[in-house]
């Protein structure tokens, strides 16, 4: 009796009967719906995934699988750990459309509130370095910021990108996510009516007010808190600006749904941040969460937020960094 061996051919495409049996065994499965809600705002490493559902490792990878298989899930790499996310098909895929019609009766769920406490659980471990770095070195944020993109290299390119495309009739109140030590407050100021600058990090906050106070800006309000303050429920700003914030962030895409609900139809944001990159000492040395972001997950996270993407920029580093600047508009 010999053994048999299965020759599985490299070039074999599955047939569209396949694709869609693979697709709907996938969605067949109340745990799978759940984790693809919980990945419509953010991406999940298997252990994280693990902690939000409470089961074993060797379960969530079986589930992971079937997902990424049937192309409901893709994964990014983040120095050496993998983070699931949702994926997105192109317009031409014939299950675009039953994807995303899938995405949408999913994200009209509610997740219960023990899932809802475990992810919290989860962003905090996230967050714990950057906040304590940030408490830590208020005093050196500009000298360790420049290790990887000096403000002297996005800044002027970001307030260019705002002058061109925000005219002086719509210059009212612009809104600045993560200030650091002002600068950039510095070059909104004399072009909008009214600025407000927010920050978690009190010692950062306290360091642009006092530039602020410094070159005599009397239109800048200081609140000290993160996103989903409620001094910001009334507010309609109609341009925000978030630089090199993000990859501090425990969960990112849930800035870009955070900042829909104060900002302006037709109103812009504007967010500079790091593309993807594997120098892991950054996460280390300068309280970074993330190594950077691919465009396509900027893009992705805001229109699902209700943004539409408008201009971008890259501008490469010679220490091998490469920054983005990107527009987008509410719808």
């Amino acid at each position: 009796m010999t053994n048999a061996v299965t020759t599985i051919d490299a070039n074999y495409t599955p047939s569209n009967e396949e694709v869609l049996l693979s697709f709907c065994k996938a969605s067949g499965d109340q745990l799978r719906l759940n984790i693809l809600k919980v990945l419509s705002r953010d991406s999940f490493g298997v252990f994280e995934l693990c902690q939000i559902f409470n089961i074993k490792q060797s379960a969530m990878s079986h589930h992971l699988k079937i997902l990424a298989k049937s192309g409901l899930v893709s994964t990014r790499r983040d120095g050496n750990s993998i983070f699931y996310r949702r994926s997105l098909r192109a317009a031409t895929d014939s299950l675009a459309e039953l994807q995303n019609t899938l995405f949408n009766t999913i994200d009209q769920q509610v997740n219960s509130s023990q899932i809802n406490e475990h992810m919290l659980l989860v962003q905090q471990d996230r967050a714990a370095n950057s906040k304590l770095f940030f408490s830590e070195n208020a005093d050196k944020f500009s000298q360790q910021q420049e290790q990887i993109a000096a403000y002297e290299i996005y800044g002027p390119h970001t307030i260019e990108l705002i002058v061109e495309n925000i005219g002086s009739e719509n210059a009212k109140t612009a809104l600045e996510i993560g200030p650091g030590e002002g600068l950039f407050l510095t070059e909104l100021s004399p072009r909008f009516d009214r600025v407000i600058a927010l920050d978690n990090a009190e010692s950062m906050l306290n360091k642009a007010s006092q530039l602020a106070s410094n070159r005599k800006l009397a239109n800048i309000q200081f609140i000290h808190g993160d996103t989903k303050s409620a001094e910001l429920n009334s507010l309609a700003a109609d341009c925000v600006v978030v630089n090199m914030v993000l990859h501090h962030t425990p969960a990112p895409a849930e800035i870009f749904f955070d900042l829909a609900n104060v900002i302006t139809t037709a109103g812009q944001l504007y967010v500079t941040d790091l593309c993807s990159h594997d120098q892991v000492w950054a996460k280390e040395s300068c309280g970074d969460v993330w190594l950077g972001f691919a465009p396509e997950d900027l893009t992705q996270w805001a229109i699902a937020a209700g943004f539409k993407p408008g201009e971008e920029v890259y501008l490469t580093q010679r220490n091998g960094f490469r920054v983005q600047i990107r527009q987008f508009i509410k719808i």
